[in-house]
């Protein structure tokens, strides 16, 4: 019959040899040896001869590596000598975890809030910083299939600007018919207390070619298309098609992104003209209504109002902004994970940032022709 668990020393080389059974049937001695193998751990550095030991189950390995960690919390040292490989397997399996540290003390509300300024500062030039590369990345895709024209896919393009502006087109005209009886009408009531009511025309005019139009368009389609194209692209990284295509041999940027992006700035600015005519047909027939013009007034004031130079400011800006769409549509897409809720983290975030840098870049535009007087 295999003895119990035993402890002894063993003066000719200083060790202590562990014998017997280390198992939970002999527990009271297991724990009885284990606090004289603490207190001799206590005294000064131990090495424990496992050599000895008949059985081993998981009760002995934990009260050793119990013992051994508290022996280490003391300041002293206890090591393993004559260990068997099935032995030293269990007491790696159940081998206490260093404690964790101390959380750090949590900063003040000031001192949080600059914090976090900076941290999502640093994170927002990092965003830049990858936005910036990634569009070097379209650039030279587009300058490899100018070189190439047989590679490009003019199938993929025509559909894209299909999906883009064919089928975005009511809703575009909807809103945007709304928008500008809308703008109109409240134009209307605070100029009438002037009696100039009939210089709506021109605040419509002008708001709504230069500014509106452009800027509504923009967003309609970054919810609607940049999103679309964001978890497209997610989806297809969730079921690794996008690594399908490069062991193929062919260039996701080129397939994927280029006819995208192209659709893109083709068709926001079909789509900007198309809004801007229902902009001013909404804005028309409320100043019919409201205003008391006719046609040939609203037609004839507006001739006036407006030159060919205003519709270009919108249109000009319309491509720039529709790059910015496709260029953050497609970032997120490809950062997309494989869950679920990744997915719909990064559509969220596609919309956000598209229609923010969109806000931006209008504002920029609006500095900029009016530093040129344009």
């Amino acid at each position: 019959m295999v003895p119990g668990a035993s402890l002894r020393d063993r003066p000719a080389d200083g060790r202590l040899a562990l014998d017997g059974r280390w198992t939970a049937d002999q527990a009271p001695t297991v724990e009885a040896n284990a606090a004289r193998l603490l207190a001799a751990g206590r005294a000064g550095p131990v090495a424990a001869d496992l050599s000895g030991i008949e059985r081993l189950d998981t009760l002995g390995a934990w009260v050793l590596e119990r013992t051994r960690a508290e022996i280490e919390q003391a300041g002293g040292r206890l090591t393993y000598v004559g260990v068997r490989p099935e032995h030293r397997t269990l007491l790696g399996e159940v081998r206490l975890r260093e404690p964790d540290s101390a959380p750090p003390a949590r900063p003040g509300l000031i001192l949080g809030a600059l914090d976090t300024i900076g941290r999502e500062t640093v994170r927002g030039g990092r965003e830049f910083v990858t936005a910036l590369a990634f569009l070097g990345e379209v650039i030279a895709a587009c300058g490899r299939v100018a070189l190439r024209p047989g590679t490009f896919r003019g199938t993929a393009l025509v559909n894209q600007i299909q999906q883009v502006a064919f089928n975005g087109t009511p809703i575009i005209v909807l809103i945007s018919f709304l928008v500008g009886g809308i703008v109109a009408q409240q134009g209307i009531f605070q100029l009438q207390r002037f009696g100039a009511q009939t210089f709506v025309v021109n605040l419509i005019g002008l708001l709504i070619l230069r500014e509106m139009g452009v800027l509504l368009t923009s967003i309609m389609v970054a919810g609607r298309s940049g999103s679309a194209i964001t978890a497209e692209m997610g989806s297809m990284r969730m079921r690794e098609e996008v690594d399908a295509l490069r062991v193929m041999g062919l260039d996701p940027v080129e397939i994927l992104i280029v006819p995208r992006v192209l659709a893109l700035m083709v068709g926001l600015p079909m789509l900007t003209l198309i809004g801007d005519l229902a902009a001013l047909t909404g804005g028309g027939l409320t100043a019919m209504l409201y205003g008391g013009l006719t046609l040939d007034q609203f037609l004839v004031r507006l001739q006036a109002a407006v030159g060919v130079h205003h519709v270009m400011v919108g249109l000009i800006k319309a491509p720039f902004m529709a790059l910015i769409i496709g260029i953050l549509a497609t970032i997120e897409g490809f950062a997309v994970e494989g869950s679920a809720e990744s997915l719909g983290r990064h559509v969220t975030a596609s919309v956000v940032k598209s229609i923010f840098m969109v806000i931006v870049l209008d504002g920029l535009f609006a500095v900029f022709f009016a530093a040129i007087d344009f």
